[in-house]
């Protein structure tokens, strides 16, 4: 019999694959890659953001507040396994989710 995966599935496999090739390549070069920055409020030169980077093993979504006299600070952390984010992203943004999977084919390739 054959096995038939929805399209939803298939995509959460192929991303998971494509950090786990880039956590591999984050761990030679022992330096994150940077998946993606959102800026969220800008004030005056102050600005609040998430970066989001892949590390070995791991996925870390931080919450940010730096720039003009304001020394940088993080608010909030998030960190996920390589098999955790995939589900996470799809639930929280399905264009982010399929920018960060054209990113990594981009860089991966």
């Amino acid at each position: 019999m054959v096995k038939q995966i929805s399209l939803d599935t298939w995509q959460i496999q192929h991303l998971t694959e494509l950090l786990k090739k880039g956590s591999e390549i984050a761990a030679k070069t022992n330096k994150p890659i940077v998946l993606y920055r959102q800026t969220l409020e800008e004030e005056d030169q102050s600005y609040e953001e998430i970066v989001c980077t892949l590390t070995k093993d791991y996925v870390i979504e931080q919450l940010v507040t730096s720039g003009g006299v304001l020394v940088p600070s993080f608010h909030q952390q998030f960190v996920f396994t390589i098999d955790e984010y995939p589900q996470e992203l799809s639930r929280k943004s399905r264009d982010r989710f399929l920018q960060l999977i054209e990113f990594l084919e981009e860089q991966i390739s």
